[in-house]
């Protein structure tokens, strides 16, 4: 079993916490955490690019010029690819880019990429990371008091002056205990997390 320092948000040590090998101590498979990836990613396109075919677009319907004796290549429609305004070749329509994971897959894979974090020393364990007012030069303060840059914070809840305070922070992203995925734990070198997400994330997938 682990156990990680918690901090307090001036960077001061106020105790340690035992974390549950089950979640925060698995092996990685590799292949499953970049299964997951792929798909997560591809989840998030939209899909909804399109362009015309010579089919769909307008014009056309007669031939330009006869078969032969006008000295130019013979052409059936103006709608062709080769004309201006003519439909596009193998011309890009709506699809579906999702992928299928299985919620035990993609459980697995977070507490691989969780379990990664926690072995290479870059996660970081709050006591409380609430802020009394919005101000990022507070929060850039916090993140330096907790010697980190690039980090996911994850929140024990909306923490509304915690997470506008971040907003204009571009190498920060904060999380609740329920959005956390395996694409940002991947993204950003540290995680830093609340005491009592930590103790809920072990409540649900230990």
């Amino acid at each position: 079993m682990a156990t990680v320092n918690v901090y307090n948000i001036n960077g001061d040590q106020v105790g340690t916490i035992d974390l549950n090998d089950s979640v925060f101590g698995v092996e990685v498979n590799e292949g499953l955490v970049h299964q997951v990836v792929v798909a997560q990613l591809a989840n998030k396109r939209q899909g909804t690019q399109s362009a015309k075919t010579r089919a769909e677009v307008s014009g056309g319907g007669k031939k330009p010029w006869k078969q032969k004796g006008t000295g130019h290549a013979r052409q059936g429609s103006t709608r062709a690819p080769q004309w201006t305004h003519g439909g596009i070749v193998f011309a890009p329509k709506p699809r579906d880019y999702s992928v299928k994971v299985n919620k035990k897959e993609r459980q697995a894979a977070l507490k691989a990429v969780l379990s990664s974090r926690v072995a290479e020393n870059k996660f970081v364990v709050v006591d409380d990371f609430s802020l009394s007012e919005i101000k990022t030069k507070k929060f850039v303060e916090v993140l330096g008091n907790l010697k980190v840059s690039k980090a996911l914070v994850v929140l024990k809840d909306e923490e509304k002056n915690t997470v506008l305070s971040a907003k204009n922070v571009p190498s920060v992203k904060t999380a609740i205990a329920n959005t956390i995925n395996v694409y940002d734990i991947l993204k950003y070198d540290t995680v830093v997390i609340d005491k009592a997400v930590v103790e809920k994330i072990e409540e649900v997938y230990a």
